[in-house]
């Protein structure tokens, strides 16, 4: 499917190639890097089965305001998987019942938002301007174009809005008079670096010691590992056995909304540089983990991983990977680390805090629509564990 038209104080592309340069520039929507035009011809380039399109809002002298990135995805239910909770898996059984969505065929939804990164990565509003009129009307220009487009229309059974910071809510809520409704997802855990930290001793000197000597011994675990960090010129060669680590981890998880394409590597690596960060982690001469991330302004946002189980434990893999993360942030002198969703408790134990996220979702059919917001009123995240390793002023 592609589309390519102007309406009244909004342009809607196809391609991120198709959209103005010069309209990019005046955003200045690229000091978010998932924003750039080089990261997003890295993901649309990599993953021909997503229907990538762009929609730049213009005030009343046809100056841009406004930046959003579409994407139309497919998924099934059934790959929701039995290990969420049974609650959620309760909701699938009654959602197919009731015939919210397709029995046996793919929910296509048309996602405002990165589907491969959390965060606030799918709607950019210029500085100086009034946030929650441009963020209505926007609302606004995708649906009177999507609604007045059949070919479209017909091929689209949700609308979903993703990943809301709190503090982003005043604004966003205006969705609610489009009948969009909110609900709250896993949280991004967050770990912020002390501004006094120079090293990786520091932050296990500013831990408590329970966590100290967890820390030190996931270290020794994982002494034998040996991590070497990829380079674009060797990353073809490394690319078949981190898609093999990659799915044992992918196949693990309780949902996806899509695959991510391991071949988007290779652009990154080549667009962005020392900015992107992949390593990977050996005994002997075997791979068996990896690791990814960007540095987004003074943040480093942790991408995907692949992990093979199989020493997993006795190695303490995954653990090592956290505490590398850290490491990286740490020795570049970033602010913070965006650890994503999942694994939140082994997460927080190594330092990091949850950040509350909501998404918005609609389905296209109006009955529908009323039914679906019975049912996302109850959907909560799974609860964890919050460990708190930092030395206090009283320990």
């Amino acid at each position: 499917m592609i589309f390519c038209t102007t309406a009244k104080n909004a342009k809607f592309f196809d391609s991120i190639s198709k959209v103005p340069l010069e309209a990019l520039e005046e955003l200045q929507c690229d000091e978010n890097i998932y924003l750039s035009k080089g990261y997003l011809q890295s993901i649309e380039e990599n993953h021909p089965d997503i229907v990538f399109n762009y929609v730049v809002l213009t005030d009343e002298q046809q100056r841009p305001i406004a930046f959003a990135v579409l994407q139309m995805v497919k998924f099934y239910l059934d790959e929701v998987n039995d290990s969420v909770e049974d609650f959620l898996l309760g909701i699938k059984k009654v959602l197919r019942k009731v015939g919210i969505f397709p029995n046996k065929k793919p929910v296509r939804l048309l996602v405002s938002g990165n589907i491969f990164v959390s965060g606030e990565h799918g709607v950019f509003i210029k500085a100086n301007q009034d946030k929650k009129k441009v963020f209505k009307q926007l609302a606004k220009v995708i649906l009177h174009f999507t609604q007045n487009n059949t070919e479209l229309a017909n091929s689209i059974d949700a609308f979903m809005l993703k990943d809301f910071w709190d503090e982003s809510l005043f604004i966003t809520n205006e969705l609610k008079r489009f009948n969009f409704h909110p609900f709250s997802v896993e949280p991004n855990m967050k770990f912020d670096i002390q501004s006094d930290w120079s090293s990786f001793d520091d932050y296990l000197a500013a831990m408590k010691t329970k966590f100290r000597v967890k820390a030190k011994k996931a270290l020794s675990q994982s002494k034998d590992l040996v991590i070497k960090r990829v380079s674009k010129e060797e990353i073809d060669h490394y690319l078949p056995q981190m898609f093999s680590l990659y799915k044992r981890v992918a196949n693990s998880a309780t949902f996806n909304l899509s695959d991510f394409n391991l071949n988007s590597y290779k652009n990154l690596l080549e667009r962005f540089g020392p900015n992107y960060i992949i390593a990977t982690y050996w005994l002997d001469d075997q791979m068996v983990g990896f690791l990814s991330g960007i540095i987004n302004q003074k943040t480093l946002d942790a991408h995907f991983v692949g992990i093979d189980y199989k020493y997993n434990r006795s190695y303490a893999i995954y653990q090592r990977m956290l505490y590398d993360y850290i490491k990286y942030g740490i020795e570049h002198q970033l602010e913070s680390i965006n650890f994503g969703r999942t694994a939140s408790e082994i997460k927080s134990s190594v330092g990091a805090e949850p950040e509350n996220l909501t998404i918005y979702l609609k389905h296209r059919k109006r009955f529908t629509n009323r039914l679906l917001k019975l049912f996302l009123y109850h959907v909560q995240p799974t609860p964890f564990h919050q460990k708190f390793p930092f030395k206090t002023a009283n320990t």
